[in-house]
């Protein structure tokens, strides 16, 4: 027997949850596992389908979990989803453009390249490991390598991969590094710091 419910609660990092039944009852816990065929990461407040089973201890889990409403829903979440492929790829495109007409030295556009593609990385093996509950990269990790210059990877990883680009407290303490960074970049420009370490290369 099926059941429709809707997620109560939910910890992506951690990959669970709770669902309960529309019409009342108890409610049983959701592990990322159990979805079948999933396209992406559930979210609180979605309608979802499953099977019920009991583990070892009695409790109630949702199995062979399926998104209710996955077609119609999909169209909408991307219709208003940011653009971070094309601000990131612009973004580079901008510091590669501001070192060939002299605005800044030439380690700006390869730092900002070079971190960006690690910072890529790191939010793939990062939803790798979300998916195959595995361990995962601390969000304090991807917000750091996201200030030293990986932000324009992160845009485009949150929005390629899908990963990261719903929580709002992530989204807000990421929009924060990317301030400070452009904030350091001013200040290092304006001093002539970032001449000196162009003469390194």
């Amino acid at each position: 027997m099926r059941y429709l419910g809707r997620l109560q609660e939910w910890n992506d990092d951690k990959g669970f949850g709770f669902v309960t039944p529309n019409g009342g009852g108890a409610r049983a816990f959701v592990h990322i596992k159990a979805f079948e065929r999933a396209t992406r990461r559930p979210v609180v407040g979605e309608l979802i389908s499953y099977a019920l089973v009991n583990d070892t201890q009695g409790r109630s889990n949702a199995a062979k979990v399926r998104f209710a409403v996955q077609a119609a829903s999909e169209p909408r979440r991307a219709a208003g989803r940011f653009p971070g492929m094309i601000v990131g790829g612009i973004s580079l495109a901008l510091f590669a453009v501001a070192w060939l007409t002299g605005w800044v030295p030439l380690v700006v556009p390869l730092l900002y390249a070079a971190m960006s593609a690690i910072t890529y990385v790191l939010y793939g093996m990062d939803k790798s490991a979300a998916r195959h509950n595995q361990w995962r990269i601390q969000e304090s990790s991807l917000h750091l390598f996201a200030f030293l210059c990986g932000w324009p990877g992160a845009l485009i990883a949150q929005d390629h991969l899908r990963h990261k680009s719903v929580k709002p407290q992530f989204r807000f303490m990421f929009w924060i590094t990317v301030v400070l960074n452009l904030l350091a970049l001013a200040w290092l420009l304006h001093s002539g710091k970032a001449d000196a370490l162009d003469a390194l290369l």
